[in-house]
């Protein structure tokens, strides 16, 4: 009994002295009685032989995943999600209250709590969160504690997108007694939109305990490198950091900016370029090196970084090395303290959360196709049965203001589906999009950076490929093409967008 108490204590990172744990040590508990009650509360039908295991969430509702008397240790949490919000990563909410409190000790957006930014679907793994399903399965292994009660929630900020389906799975252990060290799991979700002069706070708290992780995440307004901003921890209300960092890239173990890659406790599970607009997730679980503190935490970082001049000659490309950036940023923290702590600071609104995107739901768009009577509707946007190896078709969408525009959309990637080349107003953009998977899926797809005038444009899409290169091979006549919204995100928008680079310029 001892030992499974000192093995549940490694996994919370409750004391530097269980910090070497390993696979193998792992393996070497399960040889060991186990004395708690194993539990679950999931989406699951009461009607066992129904497979309606689903739960809907409207606007503005909240679910209650998990109501329970202690004490006990939450283990296991997977869910996967069906919503009509293409960024409902950031519109639903994770809770979690412990011990009866009014406020959340937990709270987060669903896709940042298990490591993945702006409301993205992507795919990473790491040792205690993952994601599966192109992004839209979610699990993690967290230890979560509590000796009174727990209560674990999922609400559905969006005002306009209902959730249609949300499956969960959240496991359990039910004890007589936790030790009196075993400490409670937190999670603080920030975001400063664009970034302000000066540092960027991840956390700041007071009271016992020890720093568990973080997930960073950014927005760029502006062409260059956002990562040369420094971290900074001070420790028990000390004046100088006691743990300062050499970059934002080496925060997360990684070198010379970043590139999308995973390992157990760190890595970049986002990263779509040095664009204005593109954006960046990366994670570092301090597991194996938890940070401790008596009285206080505060942790900053600089937000500082490179800006170019997408005009100027090669020799003339950086307008300045390490400047302040007005980046869009957010971050959630994760920690272990006594006693809970609570999150009384509400969060933004959920379209608050996200850069300015247009989105346009695609049924509503003007459409025209080689075949017309294979379009047919979806839930807010269009099927199209290509019939013919060359078929296309065509959206014409309207631009209230010219500007640089991000376009991108929601299209559904499923294995009868094929390659297609997409056009605006004529011209190839870009190239080819394989939207060919063994699992069907809404993925979203860029289609890059476009000036576009005031007025009437038109997005095509032609088939060039029945089959994408090494899938195997499909008994369909035809190919479905889906796509539910287009979204453009004007950059002239984006508060800060050229803002230092403009002043920079200026100055030079």
């Amino acid at each position: 009994m001892r030992f499974v108490s000192l093995f549940l204590l490694t996994l919370c990172g409750v004391s530097p002295v269980f910090a070497e744990s390993s696979p193998q040590g792992m393996l070497d508990a399960l040889t060991l009685r186990q004395d708690y009650e194993a539990r679950r509360a999931s989406s699951s039908a009461e009607d066992l032989d129904s497979n309606g295991d689903a739960r809907t969430i409207m606007p503005g509702d909240t679910l209650v995943l998990l109501d329970a008397d202690g004490p006990g240790i939450l283990t296991h949490f997977w869910n996967t999600i069906a919503a009509y919000d293409p960024f409902a990563g950031r519109s639903v909410v994770l809770r979690i209250y412990y011990d009866g409190n009014e406020y959340p000790s937990v709270q987060a957006p669903l896709g940042d709590f298990f490591g993945v930014g702006h409301g993205v679907n992507q795919t990473f793994t790491s040792l205690p969160v993952a994601t599966s399903a192109s992004g839209l399965a979610r699990t993690c292994y967290w230890r979560m504690p509590f000796r009174k009660h727990v209560k674990v929630t999922i609400t559905n900020e969006s005002p306009t997108y209902p959730v249609a389906s949300f499956y969960f799975y959240l496991d359990w252990q039910k004890w007589d007694k936790l030790p009196k060290d075993m400490m409670y799991f937190h999670a603080k979700y920030n975001q400063s939109m664009p970034a302000t002069p000066g540092h960027y706070t991840i956390l700041d708290t007071k009271g016992e305990g020890h720093y568990a992780g973080t997930v960073y995440s950014a927005q760029q307004v502006e062409l260059g490198w956002f990562g040369e901003g420094d971290d900074f921890i001070y420790i028990d209300g000390s004046k100088t950091p006691q743990l300062r960092g050499t970059g934002t890239e080496d925060y997360f173990n990684d070198a010379w900016g970043f590139r999308e890659f995973n390992t157990p406790f760190h890595g970049v599970s986002l990263y779509e370029g040095p664009m204005a607009g593109d954006r960046v997730t990366a994670y570092r679980w301090h597991i194996m090196d938890p940070i401790p503190f008596k009285e206080s935490l505060h942790f900053t970082i600089e937000h500082r970084g490179s800006t170019m001049d997408e005009t100027a000659a090669a020799d003339k490309v950086s307008v300045d090395s390490s400047g302040e950036r007005a980046d869009w940023i957010s971050s959630v923290a994760f920690w272990y303290q006594y006693p809970p702590v609570e999150i009384k600071e509400p969060l933004a609104p959920a379209a608050d959360r996200i850069a300015p995107y247009i989105i346009l739901p695609v049924g509503e768009l003007t459409n025209r196709a080689d075949t017309p009577e294979g379009v047919s509707p979806s839930y807010v946007g269009v099927q199209y049965s290509f019939t013919t190896p060359e078929g296309w078709i065509e959206f014409d969408f309207t631009v209230e203001k010219s500007g640089r525009y991000q376009i991108s959309g929601m299209f559904q990637d499923m294995i009868m589906s094929a390659i297609y080349q997409p056009y605006l107003d004529g011209t190839p953009i870009g190239l080819p999009i394989d939207m060919v998977t063994s699992a069907s899926g809404f993925m979203s797809h860029r289609l890059d950076l476009h000036d576009l005038t005031k007025g009437k444009h038109t997005l095509r899409f032609q088939r060039v490929d029945q089959q994408a290169p090494g899938t195997r091979s499909i008994p369909f006549t035809f190919t479905a093409f889906t796509v539910e919204y287009f979204m453009l995100l004007r950059l002239e928008d984006m508060e800060g967008y050229h803002q230092s680079y403009d002043a920079r310029v200026k100055a030079k």
